[in-house]
């Protein structure tokens, strides 16, 4: 029987070992096919810093490297620096990205730098215990605003994006979800043109995906997709958020 759906070559044989219902492995899944399907798996280089991306080290083909906490893009700036010929990009909660790692997060966007960026957006920090996050929407209850964010204490959550969006450096900036068959379809476009916009060396890319932590968010699997229907893509620009004409051309 002729096999048609199988792991995408960019993908090691290490299986997935997310919380149920946890969509990382959706994400990791859209850009393994992203790696195959542009032929860049051997010129690939990933960054993880710490927390459940962590784990993709050692689930993707490429050459995978570790960072501390916050700190994948300044290691991927170096990186790319050094190896201007490799395709190099980030994978980061918006916990890591947008809290301790978000002065790297400006400035990698603010210069320009020729790398590609990917923030899984769960509205919490997940490996570390379910805190709020700088995204946590208003209201949500976390293990550090147990009574919901109290916008007046700690302000409103961060759209990460569309503050990336507003510096000359990123080219491409866009969100997305992968609740549903459509959305997940739209996501992994939005990955795939985020790694040819580093092709063609055109400035920094930048992709935020939303994702389920039902762990953390005291949900099971189904009622986390609900959840983030309901609350999460009302409460985030979604889209292709900035693309300059260079970009619009591919």
């Amino acid at each position: 029987m002729e096999k048609i759906f199988g792991r995408p070559k960019g993908l090691t044989e290490v299986p997935f070992h997310y919380c149920p219902g946890c969509t990382h492995g959706i994400i990791h899944r859209l850009i393994g096919e992203v790696l195959e399907e542009l032929d860049i798996i051997e010129d690939t280089i990933g960054v993880a810093p710490v927390g459940c991306s962590g784990f993709m080290l050692d689930m993707f083909s490429c050459d995978m490297v570790g960072g501390a906490h916050g700190r994948a893009q300044a290691v991927a700036t170096g990186i790319k620096r050094a190896l201007p010929d490799r395709m190099v990009f980030t994978y980061q909660g918006d916990g890591d990205i947008a809290a301790i790692g978000m002065s790297h997060a400006i400035h990698t966007a603010a210069r320009g730098e020729k790398i590609t960026s990917i923030m899984v957006n769960n509205a919490v920090f997940g490996m570390t215990g379910g805190q709020m996050a700088p995204t946590t929407l208003t209201g949500q209850i976390s293990t550090t605003s147990p009574y919901g964010r109290d916008n007046v204490f700690a302000g409103p959550p961060i759209d990460l994006p569309k503050t990336i969006a507003t510096l000359a450096g990123a080219v491409y900036v866009a969100a997305g979800s992968v609740d549903s068959p459509k959305n997940i379809i739209e996501a992994k476009k939005m990955i795939k043109k985020a790694f040819q916009v580093q092709e063609q060396g055109l400035g920094f890319a930048f992709v935020s995906i939303l994702s389920t932590c039902p762990s953390n968010w005291r949900l099971s699997p189904v009622d986390s997709l609900k959840w983030l229907r309901e609350n999460m893509i009302p409460a985030y620009q979604m889209g292709e958020i900035k693309a300059t004409e260079e970009v619009k051309a591919l």
